[in-house]
């Protein structure tokens, strides 16, 4: 594809296939935006690209990311995870995925859809920027830091405004693909702007 987002590494077929199928579609699926957000969580720190080039590790060693099954891992199931060298091995990340598939699974069981509730910071529909160099993308934006602090309230891990605006945009609540990208009116199309 020509004129990509300046973010890709060319070259990397899984990267560039994430950009041009995955990065930027709107995703109302709450179990998935779940799975989703907790590996923006895993990438605190590094980039989006390792874990990407980890993620069928992660959904193996998760169980499908599924937040029913992750919220009754024991100490145990801690311990192997440490212990497996496919997925980031960070204690305090595992427990807080840990953590977040707990609080998901009681938002449900307290009858509160966990895509309306994310959505719901963006009005429910997608936000369509129209940047045009990769130095204007924001780390951050209003809605994502307002979402950030109320998940935190709640008890959420991993979830500061930089990684919940970077799973914003991933998960399509914010198209930021520049104008320049193909990509970026297909997005935009989808999100039915």
């Amino acid at each position: 594809m020509k004129n990509r987002c300046d973010w890709v590494t060319e070259g990397d077929a899984l990267y560039e296939s994430y950009h041009d199928t995955e990065w930027g579609v709107p995703n109302y699926d709450s179990k998935s935006l779940w799975g989703k957000l907790i590996l923006d969580g895993f990438q605190a720190g590094l980039s989006w690209r390792t874990i990407l080039h980890k993620r069928e590790n992660f959904l193996d060693a998760f169980d499908g990311l599924d937040p029913e099954k992750v919220a009754r891992y024991t100490d145990k199931r801690v311990e192997k995870l440490l212990g497996n060298a496919g997925i980031i091995r960070h204690r305090g990340k595992i427990e807080g995925a840990i953590t977040n598939a707990k609080l998901w699974c009681e938002m449900t069981k307290n009858g509160e859809d966990f895509s309306d509730y994310l959505w719901s910071y963006f009005d429910g529909e997608p936000i369509t920027n129209k940047w045009k160099m990769i130095s204007q993308v924001p780390a951050t934006s209003p809605q994502g830091d307002a979402l950030s602090k109320d998940l935190k309230k709640r008890g959420f891990k991993f979830c500061g405004p930089t990684i919940v605006y970077a799973f914003a945009q991933a998960v399509g609540m914010v198209n930021d693909h520049l104008v320049t990208c193909p990509r970026h009116r297909e997005v935009a199309t989808l999100s039915g702007v």
